[in-house]
């Protein structure tokens, strides 16, 4: 039986490549190593935006991969609270309250750049008092099941894991990709820390993952390499919290 680590490597580079091949993959150029955006990023986060999911939510948390801009520029929009984590988590999550920006400034502050002028720090104690309705991730390839494979350091996985350990997500809260139809495979194997997606929303269509897929529970910290706790300070303070 293959390792699964090694299918899922050979499924983003096939990935990668298929987009770029087809003319489909978007600024920034090459997409690998990337969250690829594409071309058709606005019409998925469209499908989006008509689920019941994003019209009820009023704290919504959003990747900051270049594909969910619209989706991060969106939720300023309509007045939802915005959670989006810094890039590697080294600095944790940002919190964007439309309230506290200039309209003119939405477009900005959805960029990585601007969520760092706009947006503020959060603690663990502020995270955990807000409740998340949604989440948003992004995606190299989604199967039919809700399996997922992102750029392969597990970030994904990791911001996830630190929500529920705090509660500020539970395992009904959805979550949602957007993503290309090139981007929906046959089958992605599933390790117990991968995060699972309930919404599949691509140019085309809308795919809602029925029966929804188990979420992780967690950190696993047995399997966290040292680095990972060496490189974010979160996940320090974190682990140090629930030795108390």
């Amino acid at each position: 039986m293959d390792n699964p680590k090694e299918v899922k490597r050979r499924i983003r580079e096939r990935i990668w490549k298929l987009l770029e091949e087809k003319g489909v993959a978007a600024f920034p150029r090459p997409v690998y190593g990337r969250i690829p955006n594409f071309v058709g990023a606005e019409r998925a986060a469209e499908r989006l935006f008509e689920t019941p999911e994003w019209r009820k939510a009023r704290i919504v948390k959003v990747n900051p991969d270049a594909p969910q801009r619209l989706v991060r520029l969106r939720a300023l929009q309509e007045a939802k609270l915005l959670i989006m984590a810094t890039p590697r988590m080294r600095e944790g999550f940002l919190l964007l309250d439309p309230r506290l920006i200039p309209p003119r400034y939405y477009a900005e502050a959805s960029t990585i750049r601007g969520a760092f002028r706009w947006g503020r720090r959060l603690t663990l104690d502020e995270l955990a008092r807000l409740k998340i309705d949604l989440i948003v991730t992004g995606s190299v390839a989604v199967d039919r099941e809700g399996n997922r494979v992102g750029k392969g350091e597990g970030y994904a996985e990791l911001e996830y894991a630190v929500l529920r350990e705090i509660g500020a997500v539970t395992p009904e809260t959805p979550v949602a990709t957007t993503v290309h139809d090139l981007q929906i495979v046959d089958s992605i194997p599933r390790e117990p820390y991968d995060l699972t997606v309930d919404i599949i929303a691509t140019p085309t269509r809308l795919h809602r993952v029925e029966p929804k897929p188990p979420k992780p529970q967690g950190i696993l910290w047995n399997r966290l390499p040292d680095e990972k706790l060496r490189e974010i300070p979160l996940l320090r303070e974190l682990k140090e919290k629930l030795r108390r």
